[in-house]
């Protein structure tokens, strides 16, 4: 038995499946199968219950699982006391980011940090951000880019990074083209594309909707922006952004929503506990954002609010 087949038990409890804990263990199944076959002969029992369509612990498996998680608890705060005695920054890090995100203040960010402790192994995922905030609290993602309604999570330590509304977007000869400004009730008259849910423009949108008694009924929808942007260049209905996701396209004319004010923020989240490894990345990243909660200009169009 060794401390890395505790990391994959408990994956594997956490997703309920093989397959999604390899993808998150970076191991392939069957090698992340026979590792846990290997802890379970040495234990002399079946941990996990694997004749439903999940995974499941086994009553014994409950037990071991929460002897597991004490154990990962343990060696990490040794190596957080260890690296903070010795002032060095090394291990793994997993940083999160929302679909399609091209922010270049967290590439820099990740690139001084690498230059900086070149052995701190950087991992990437791309997620919705809905999703992204359950790996925080989960503790599988340790820093994560995320779009939210108003505020980030309050539950994670958040930084926002910008703070904007949503507009409508619509091509030149739309009947909204011309107008200075919609009502929410004005906009749902007209098909809508926008991002799916579980991210923050269109949580956004739910939100400033439901205030008003209203639900959106998205026609079209589509995971990066651009792509939003696209059908809505061709008419095929009226896109709604965050306000720097439409600015620069030159085929769209953006229509204020006068009535929507809840705000689309982009955020760094990241769970209460950080090791040195995470808290000097957060630093890098208080500088590459320019150390402002809400660096103007800081988040580039494609990505705000996502």
């Amino acid at each position: 038995m060794d401390i890395r087949q505790l990391r994959y038990f408990v994956a594997v409890a956490q997703e309920a499946n093989f397959t999604r804990a390899a993808e998150l263990m970076h191991i392939s199944q069957p090698g992340i199968s026979a590792q846990i076959r290997q802890l379970e002969n040495d234990l002399g029992a079946t941990l996990l219950d694997r004749s439903g369509r999940t995974v499941v612990p086994t009553a014994v498996g409950e037990v071991a699982l929460a002897h597991a998680h004490s154990v990962l608890s343990s060696m990490e705060a040794l190596r957080r006391a260890v690296d903070e005695m010795n002032g060095l920054v090394r291990g793994r890090l997993v940083v999160g980011m929302v679909t399609a995100c091209t922010v270049q203040p967290l590439f820099d960010a990740l690139s001084s940090f690498h230059l900086a402790h070149p052995g701190v192994e950087i991992s990437l995922v791309e997620d919705g951000s809905a999703t992204l905030a359950e790996y925080v609290r989960a503790g599988s993602v340790d820093l994560a880019l995320i779009g939210a309604a108003r505020q980030a999570p309050e539950d994670l330590d958040g930084w926002p990074v910008i703070s904007e509304p949503i507009v409508a977007a619509v091509p030149v000869g739309h009947p909204l083209a011309e107008t200075d400004g919609i009502t929410l009730a004005e906009l749902m008259a007209h098909p809508l594309i926008c991002l799916p849910e579980g991210t923050g423009v269109r949580a956004t949108l739910d939100q400033a909707a439901a205030a008003r008694g209203l639900t959106p009924a998205v026609a079209l929808q589509a995971s990066a922006p651009a792509a939003v942007v696209n059908l809505a260049e061709r008419g095929l209905g009226v896109a709604v952004l965050s306000a720097t996701m439409a600015a620069p396209h030159t085929g769209l004319r953006t229509v204020a929503i006068t009535d929507a004010d809840v705000p689309a923020v982009l955020a760094l989240i990241a769970a209460q506990v950080k090791s040195p490894a995470l808290r000097e990345l957060l630093r890098h990243c208080r500088q590459s954002f320019g150390g402002s909660p809400t660096p103007a200009g800081a988040v580039p169009a494609s990505s705000a609010g996502a």
